[in-house]
């Protein structure tokens, strides 16, 4: 067991094995298990997976205040608020989008089935097989754009709102600039779309996904084993956050961790555990409100400006 996986020692209760390598797995079948039953049963899969979704939302949320990973991290930093408006605009925003998207991808997709002659998804695949491929490829230019996000100035100005997140909690898996949102999630659906996958498989690439973050950022005691090689779970998360820019310049998978180790950008030490005071370096004049988060990349050499004062 590597040290680095191990439950944080300012844990309230240390967590059975059972729950640390059991919470993650099971919630997330029951809660696909839950949407194929009734997308099978005729609910349209948009609706499907909301029941699902906010099910899992709600274990993670419990579960923090049992199983911590760090008591510190349950104590509010005056964040939930800026979190919540962040998560329900983000929401509210991808809503709006995803039909013009989808049309358009239907449009990229049917001129790519007419040069091919054939749909180019694989649709007599196994079910199974299509979601792990939906997760894949999905993930590629998300991958690579968060990448960016970290090299790029114009790019890290969007993304330093999530970043700027003092804690890890269940609640600010939403807390993304609409931009940053945007610049991820539009080539993937995109693409997805455009190779022909069908409005169940985005749903469930939707529903996965979403759980994930919130998992993902949980303040919970788990632990993934052997499957922390395909899901960019909490314990590679961790030290995405990190002050240290080498251990935050890693780990950039959203959903899964594949595409790290083949970039080699994996990092997962052995000897340690991430770091409980996370954040950013360097910028200490970035603003800790909604709106001001909002407006940041229009001010941000201000910004950057008044972080190098002593004041900030």
């Amino acid at each position: 067991m590597s040290q680095g996986s191990a439950p944080a020692a300012s844990a309230n209760v240390i967590a059975p094995r059972l729950f640390q390598y059991g919470i993650f797995p099971v919630v997330m079948t029951a809660a696909v298990a839950i949407a194929w039953w009734l997308m099978g049963n005729g609910v349209e899969p948009a609706l499907a997976i909301l029941g699902p979704q906010f099910g899992g939302f709600i274990v993670v949320a419990i579960f923090e205040h049992i199983y911590p990973y760090h008591r510190s991290w349950n104590i509010s930093r005056a964040d939930i608020r800026v979190d919540a408006t962040h998560a329900v605009s983000i929401a509210v925003l991808l809503g709006l989008v995803t039909p013009l998207l989808t049309a358009t991808g239907v449009v990229i997709g049917g001129y790519l089935s007419a040069e091919y002659g054939a749909s180019i998804w694989p649709h007599e695949w196994p079910l199974l097989l299509q979601i792990v491929m939906v997760l894949l490829i999905g993930e590629i230019p998300g991958y690579w754009i968060h990448r960016w996000e970290h090299q790029w100035d114009f790019l890290w100005r969007f993304h330093a709102v999530h970043h700027s997140a003092p804690r890890l909690y269940w609640l600010n898996a939403g807390r993304f600039h609409p931009i940053d949102s945007l610049l991820t999630f539009v080539p993937s659906l995109m693409l997805l779309v455009a190779l022909g996958a069908s409005e169940m498989l985005l749903a469930y690439f939707t529903l996965i996904t979403a759980l994930h973050g919130i998992f993902q950022h949980g303040n919970l005691q788990l632990r993934l084993g052997p499957l922390n090689w395909f899901f960019s779970m909490a314990e590679l998360h961790r030290w995405h956050h990190s002050r240290t820019i080498v251990e935050s310049n890693s780990n950039y998978g959203q959903t899964v961790s594949v595409w790290d180790w083949v970039f080699g950008t994996r990092h997962l030490p052995a000897d340690k555990a991430p770091p409980e005071d996370i954040g950013m370096t360097g910028l200490a004049a970035f603003p800790m409100t909604w709106w001001a988060q909002i407006v940041a990349p229009l001010r941000w050499r201000r910004i950057k400006a008044d972080s190098e004062t002593p004041q900030a």
